[in-house]
C-alpha cells in the first residue's frame, strides 16, 4: 500500500494533483492529515498513476494526534503522539504537540499572538517581535508565498510561528518561494496542527506566557528539560533587545513608498533632512517618510545627542523595537532629551513613542496582553476620528505619570490604554501604533505630513 504522500508525489506535487482532480490544495491537505484518499478520487487517481486499487490507502487505521492541542503534566512520557514532530512547551509544564515546519531548532521565547488577516511575513521581519514567537490567529499562513519586497527587516525577528493548518501552497503571482523554504532558510521554526484559538484564549485570559518551540531533527524531546528551559527564560520585562535589532552603523535611506507594477519608487529631490534613530526600524516607516520629502540618515540606538545632530538634521524620528523601554532608556532617554533641548521636531512611533514619554518624565508599565494585529481601533481625542491601525506592543504609556505640558492625544477603544502623546512646549508628539503600515489602508499616513508640517513652520522662522 503507498502511503497519501506517495501518492501525491506520483501525481506531481499537491498544486499537480489539485488540478487534475478538479480540487482545491486545501482538500489534498485533508488528505494527509487523514492519511487516507476519498473512495470518489481513486478512479481519477489510478488513471493518472498506474497505480492498483491495491495501492490506495483506504482509511485511517493508525492513530494520529488530536485536531485539538494535547495538553499533559511534564511527569508523562516524552515520547510524542503519531505523526507529531514538534511541541511547544510552555513554563507552566503544558504541552502542545504538532507538526513541526521551517528549520529544524528549538527556541525560548514570549509566546504571542496577531489577529492580521494578511502580511504574515512582514510580520514575521517587523524587528519589534524580537524575543517573541508568534501565533498567528488566522488559519490560511502560506497562501501567498514569500518574497523579497515584503519584508521589514533583512532576516524575521520573531523566533517561530504557531499555526492551526499546515502552511499552504503559494497562490500568489508575487510569490518568489514557498514559506516554509524562506523559514529554513532564515533559520525559523514553527508548529502547525494545534488549537491556535484556545492557545489564543489562555494568551488573552493568563497573559503572554514563556514556551519553548522544540522541532528537533532527531525527533527527541526530553519534556522536563524544556520545561526548565522556559521557567528559566526571564522574560521581555526588564530586557534591552533593541540593541540585538538595531543597525550597527548610520546610512542614507532614499527608497520610498511601493506602487502596484512599479515596485519601490526613489526620493530624489528631498527637501528635509531627518535622522531616524533605529530601535528597531521597520523598512516601511523610512520608505514613508521619504515620500513625505525626507532625505533619511539612520542611526544605531545607542546613538547619543550629539551623534544625532552632527547630521544636522531638520527633524529627528523615533522609530519601534522591541523589549522594554525602561530598559532601552537607559541610554535612550539621555540621547532624546538633548535633542528635545535644541527645539528640532520629533516623532515617535512605538517604542519611540513610549521613548519619548520617558524622555518628557512618564513612565510605562507591561501589558497583561498587549496589542497585536492590524484590526485595532484608536480614537484621535481633539477630532474623535478614529483609525483602524496595525499594533505590536507589549507595554504602554502610564497617562497618571505625563507630566504637566504633554498630553493624551489617542486612546485605544480596545482597552482605554494611551495611543498617543504630544508636548504643549517642544515641537514633540508620538503614537503607539504604526502609520506606516495599511490596515485602513491609509487612515493614519497623515501623520508623516503633520511630522513633515512640524519641520516646515520651524525652518520657515
Amino acid at each position: 500500500m503507498r502511503t497519501v504522500e506517495e501518492i501525491i508525489t506520483l501525481m506531481g506535487g499537491p498544486e499537480a494533483a489539485a488540478q487534475r482532480l478538479g480540487i482545491g490544495t486545501e482538500a489534498v491537505r485533508k488528505w494527509r492529515q487523514a492519511r487516507a484518499v476519498p473512495a470518489k478520487h481513486w478512479s481519477a487517481i489510478l488513471a493518472a498513476t498506474g497505480l492498483s486499487l491495491t495501492d490506495l490507502p483506504q482509511g485511517d487505521t493508525t492513530p494520529r494526534p488530536a485536531p485539538h492541542p494535547e495538553t499533559r503534566p511534564v511527569s508523562q512520557t516524552d515520547t510524542p503522539p503519531t505523526g507529531a514532530t514538534a511541541a511547544l512547551v510552555l513554563a507552566d509544564g503544558s504541552v502542545f504537540w504538532g507538526r513541526g515546519f521551517g528549520a529544524q531548532t528549538t527556541t525560548v521565547a514570549e509566546i504571542c499572538f496577531n489577529t492580521s488577516m494578511t502580511g504574515y511575513q512582514e510580520v514575521l521581519t517587523d524587528p519589534s517581535y524580537a524575543g517573541q514567537t508568534i501565533c498567528f490567529t488566522f488559519p490560511h499562513i502560506g497562501n501567498v508565498g514569500a518574497n523579497a519586497e515584503d519584508i521589514e527587516a533583512i532576516t524575521p525577528a520573531a523566533r517561530g510561528l504557531i499555526v492551526k493548518q499546515d502552511l499552504t501552497e503559494p497562490s500568489n503571482y508575487r510569490a518568489t518561494r514557498h514559506l516554509d523554504d524562506w523559514l529554513k532558510s532564515h533559520g525559523v521554526p514553527g508548529i502547525a496542527g494545534i488549537d491556535t484559538r484556545a492557545l489564543t484564549i489562555r494568551i488573552r485570559d493568563g497573559g503572554a506566557p514563556n514556551g519553548v518551540l522544540a522541532h528537533p531533527a532527531d525527533g527527541k524531546f526530553d519534556i522536563a528539560a524544556l520545561v526548565a528551559q522556559a521557567k528559566g527564560w526571564p522574560g521581555l520585562e526588564g530586557m534591552d533587545l533593541a540593541k540585538e535589532v538595531t543597525t550597527r552603523q548610520s546610512y542614507s535611506w532614499d527608497e520610498a513608498e511601493w506602487a502596484w507594477g512599479q515596485g519601490y519608487a526613489t526620493q530624489s529631490a528631498p527637501r528635509f533632512k531627518v535622522v531616524a534613530v533605529d530601535y528597531g526600524a521597520k523598512r516601511n516607516i523610512l520608505r514613508c517618510l521619504a515620500a513625505a520629502g525626507c532625505a533619511v540618515t539612520v542611526v544605531p540606538a545607542t546613538a547619543t545627542a550629539e551623534d544625532i545632530l552632527a547630521h544636522k538634521p531638520d527633524g529627528v524620528f523615533l522609530s519601534n523595537g522591541p523589549g522594554d523601554p525602561a530598559a532601552t532608556g537607559e541610554y535612550a532617554v539621555p540621547a532624546i532629551r538633548g535633542v528635545l533641548e535644541t527645539g528640532l521636531p520629533v516623532f515617535g512611533i512605538c517604542l519611540g513613542h513610549q521613548l519619548l514619554a520617558l524622555a518628557l518624565g512618564a513612565k510605562t508599565f507591561k501589558l497583561d496582553r498587549g496589542h497585536r494585529g492590524a484590526n485595532q481601533p484608536v480614537k484621535e481625542l481633539a477630532t474623535g476620528k478614529v483609525e483602524i491601525t496595525s499594533q505590536n506592543h507589549g507595554f504602554a504609556v502610564d497617562d497618571a505619570s505625563l507630566p504637566d505640558g504633554v498630553t493624551v492625544t489617542h486612546r485605544s477603544l480596545f482597552d482605554g490604554s494611551n495611543e498617543g502623546i504630544a508636548s504643549s512646549t517642544k515641537p514633540a508628539f508620538s503614537v503607539q501604533y504604526h502609520p506606516e503600515a495599511s490596515p485602513g489602508p491609509t487612515d493614519s499616513h497623515h501623520l508623516f505630513q503633520r511630522f513633515v508640517g512640524m519641520i516646515e513652520m520651524r525652518n520657515a522662522r
